[in-house]
């Protein structure tokens, strides 16, 4: 993989990681159409880590207050909004995190086909489509509540089918049960920062075990390209999600999954 390479696929990590269309879709199929060489492991794990980066300085005042009145009300058992989101955290990724350990090998081997990503991501962008016209959602995050944060959960595990978007498949659960758009965002994010440590670390797992050499370069620059594309993101999109809502996204998902199911669905012929 060359040096430019590297950064587009990061960038690419990076601007869409947090919208809800898919960076694994994108990151999946882009090099299959440039004809590019698969990134492997290694930049894999890197630009995650710059996903990660950039989440954790984003919110870094309100994960420092979520950790610490978490951490408080276990000593004191008084609780506050802040330690029930911090549950409601930890609730919501438990679902991802058994579905990954239980499906990941046959993910990686049945579903990661260019039919599979056209058509999570044409159903999935239709039902945030759904989600964003039923919408009437006033609730926000301090009315969360562990069921909520469960159901969020489930809906994230669907995200391990590559095209549906972990971001838009959380915000879609979230607006179903009646949040408004920015706490379903907010709870969307948050939920990320332990499900991309999961994945890193899996991923970092895979690394070690395959044995495949490191090109530092590389990773530092996709580490780099992809913490200030995403943290640049991040603000864009709630800046957005307040002015114009999910629509534009869900219109560029049925637009992109047409596409991808003209190219790549089998011809009968």
């Amino acid at each position: 993989m060359t040096c430019t390479h590297a950064f587009w696929l990061a960038l690419l990590q990076g601007l869409t990681e947090f919208l809800p269309i898919s960076s694994s879709a994108h990151l999946i199929l882009v090099p299959r159409l440039l004809g590019w060489a698969d990134q492997g492991l290694a930049f894999d794990v890197a630009v995650h880590v710059g996903t990660l980066i950039a989440v954790l300085v984003y919110f870094r005042r309100e994960v420092a207050a979520i950790a610490s009145d978490w951490l408080r009300a276990l000593k004191t058992r008084r609780s506050n909004p802040n330690a029930v989101l911090g549950w409601g955290v930890l609730i919501g990724t438990v679902p991802v995190g058994l579905a990954g350990l239980l499906l990941k090998d046959g993910i990686e081997a049945y579903l990661r086909t260019p039919q599979v990503i056209a058509a999570a991501t044409l159903v999935f962008g239709l039902l945030l489509g759904i989600a964003e016209r039923w919408h009437r959602g006033r609730r926000s995050l301090d009315r969360l509540t562990w069921r909520d944060a469960l159901i969020v959960g489930v809906f994230q595990a669907v995200a391990l089918i590559p095209g549906t978007s972990r971001s838009g498949i959380t915000i879609t659960g979230a607006l179903f049960l009646g949040y408004d758009r920015l706490s379903a965002a907010r709870f969307s994010f948050l939920l990320s920062i332990p499900v991309i440590l999961l994945a890193g670390g899996v991923k970092t797992v895979d690394l070690i075990q395959s044995g495949d050499t490191v090109d530092w370069d590389l990773l530092l620059l996709g580490v780099a390209t992809s913490a200030l594309a995403a943290y640049g993101c991040i603000g864009w999109f709630l800046r957005l999600l307040e002015r114009v809502g999910m629509m534009p996204f869900v219109l560029y998902r049925l637009l992109l999954g047409g596409v991808l199911l003209y190219f790549f669905w089998p011809s009968s012929t």
